[in-house]
């Protein structure tokens, strides 16, 4: 980026720099012959794309600590410094690292680990889904139905 871009314009460019690089790994895991039974796979790497891309804010392609704070308040499931911790390391499959990349993102939602992320990001997309169901005004009740 040069220095004329500024503001909104240049985090427009960093944004589609960084989708550029996530659809790549996505190819990636596309032709990986580990995922290939995976149900919807374009689908959901699509989906995870974009989840991530929400949190991975600066584009340094790693989602830290605070990041995932973010990520679970917003969700609104506030964890504790230690639970985050404990999160990051179950991402990491166990590594204890400060940060988590977008590989081990897909890894974990992908793999057969149950990490406590992967089962919270799995339930906001069941509640949206729910959500979506439920448009229009409420049924009719009778009288008997009322509390």
């Amino acid at each position: 980026m040069d220095s004329s871009t500024q503001g909104g314009k240049a985090f427009g460019i960093l944004k589609s720099h960084q989708e550029d690089k996530l659809k790549s790994i996505n190819e990636a895991f596309l032709s990986d012959e580990q995922y290939a039974e995976v149900e919807d796979l374009p689908e959901k790497l699509d989906m995870f794309k974009k989840k991530y891309m929400e949190f991975d804010l600066n584009d340094k392609g790693d989602i830290d600590m605070m990041g995932l704070k973010r990520m679970l308040e917003k969700l609104g499931v506030a964890k504790t410094h230690m639970e985050l911790k404990k999160m990051m390391s179950e991402v990491c499959g166990g590594a204890s690292k400060e940060t988590f990349s977008y590989v081990d993102f897909l890894t974990m939602m992908l793999g057969e680990r149950n990490a406590i992320l992967k089962l919270i990001l799995m339930f906001e997309g069941m509640s949206k889904q729910e959500e979506r169901r439920h448009v229009g005004p409420p049924a009719a009740k009778t009288f008997s139905e009322l509390p």
